[in-house]
C-alpha cells in the first residue's frame, strides 16, 4: 500500500485546529482513485484497523491524538449548472458556498440563497442533511453517484433511498457508500419552515468568529433550542481551559490558540450534563466527534 501516506498531520482538517495526526491517510484526486477504495478497505480488515472519509472537516471534531487507521479525503472537484432544465450536477469536494452564490451571480438563480456562507462540501451537506434556516439539503436532492464499499461498485441512490431525516441520511447511518457525484433540481424552493433570516447578515454580525465548527448541538426541538438551554444553565461565555461557548451565541464552542481535544470534550460533558439535571434533556452534538 505505497499510496497510503503515514504519520500525517490532519489538525487543518478540523475547524477547531486541535493537534491530530492519522497513521495512514489518502487523498482521492480524481475518479480513478476511486478504484483503489476497494484495496484499502481490504488492508483496513486486514490490519483491523478503521477507515474515515473526510467530506468537509469544518464540522468534525478529532477527539484523539493519533487516529490508529486511515483517514481518506475527498478532493473530488467540478460541477454544472444547466439552466433550462434547472438541474445542478456537482462532484462530492464542492463547496456549497461557492455553488450557491455562482448561481445567484451568473444565473439569478436564488433557491440556495441561505446556502452562502455555509462552510460545507456538497459531499459533506448531503452526507448530514445540513440546513440554513430550514432550508435543508434533501430538498431538491435528484440522486447520488456512490461507491459502495461493500460491493466494490458503483450505485446510484435515488431520494428514497436515501432515507434522509434530521442532520442525518444513510450515507451517514450505514457509512459503507462513498459519494462521487449529485444531482440536485432547482426548480422549485422547497422548505421545512419559512424564514425572514438574512443568513449574510446572520454569519456576518451574529455568528461568532473562531476555531469552531457551527453550531454544536442539535436543537432539542422549535421550541427549545440548544443556545437558549446553554444559556440557562450559565454556560454563555464559559471558559473552561481552551475551550469556552461563545458570549456573543451560547451554542458555539470554540477552541482556542493552545486548546486541546480534551478541553473540548470535558466542557461538552459538562453542558449535557448541566442541561439534563435542569431540564431533563438530552443534548445531542450537531458536529461529529471522532474517537481513535
Amino acid at each position: 500500500m505505497d499510496f497510503l501516506q503515514k504519520n500525517t498531520d490532519i489538525s487543518h482538517l478540523s475547524n477547531f485546529k486541535t493537534k491530530a495526526f492519522s497513521k495512514y491517510y489518502f487523498e482521492i484526486n480524481k475518479e480513478s482513485d476511486i478504484e483503489l477504495l476497494g484495496d484499502i478497505f481490504d488492508f483496513a480488515e486486514k490490519e483491523n484497523v478503521k477507515t474515515l472519509f473526510i467530506w468537509g472537516g469544518t464540522n468534525l471534531l478529532f477527539a484523539f491524538d493519533i487516529f490508529d487507521g486511515i483517514i481518506i479525503k475527498n478532493n473530488l472537484l467540478g460541477w454544472f449548472y444547466d439552466e433550462d432544465s434547472k438541474i445542478l450536477f456537482s462532484y462530492s469536494w464542492e463547496k456549497t458556498w461557492d455553488i450557491a452564490s455562482w448561481l445567484e451571480t451568473e444565473y439569478n438563480q436564488k433557491i440556495w440563497h441561505r446556502f452562502i456562507g455555509l462552510p460545507w462540501s456538497i459531499g459533506g451537506a448531503v452526507f448530514w442533511n445540513a440546513w440554513c434556516f430550514w432550508l435543508e439539503t434533501e430538498n431538491n436532492f435528484l440522486e447520488a453517484e456512490v461507491y459502495n464499499l461493500k460491493t466494490k461498485k458503483r450505485e446510484t441512490l435515488n431520494y428514497e433511498k436515501m432515507d434522509f431525516s434530521y442532520r442525518s441520511s444513510i450515507i451517514k447511518k450505514k457509512e459503507q457508500y462513498f459519494i462521487i457525484k449529485i444531482v440536485f433540481d432547482l426548480a422549485e424552493k422547497k422548505e421545512k419552515y419559512k424564514s425572514d433570516v438574512d443568513n449574510i447578515i446572520f454569519r456576518e454580525t451574529i455568528q461568532p468568529k473562531g476555531n469552531s465548527g457551527g453550531s454544536f448541538f442539535k436543537n432539542p426541538s422549535k421550541e427549545f433550542s440548544a443556545g437558549r438551554l446553554l444559556e440557562e444553565v450559565w454556560l454563555k461565555g464559559f471558559h473552561l481551559w481552551g475551550a469556552y461557548f461563545s458570549e456573543k451565541h451560547a451554542n458555539f464552542l470554540i477552541a482556542s490558540e493552545n486548546c486541546t481535544w480534551k478541553d473540548l470534550i470535558t466542557l461538552i460533558d459538562l453542558a449535557k450534563t448541566k442541561v439534563k439535571q435542569q431540564f431533563n434533556m438530552e443534548l445531542e452534538s450537531e458536529v461529529r466527534i471522532i474517537f481513535s
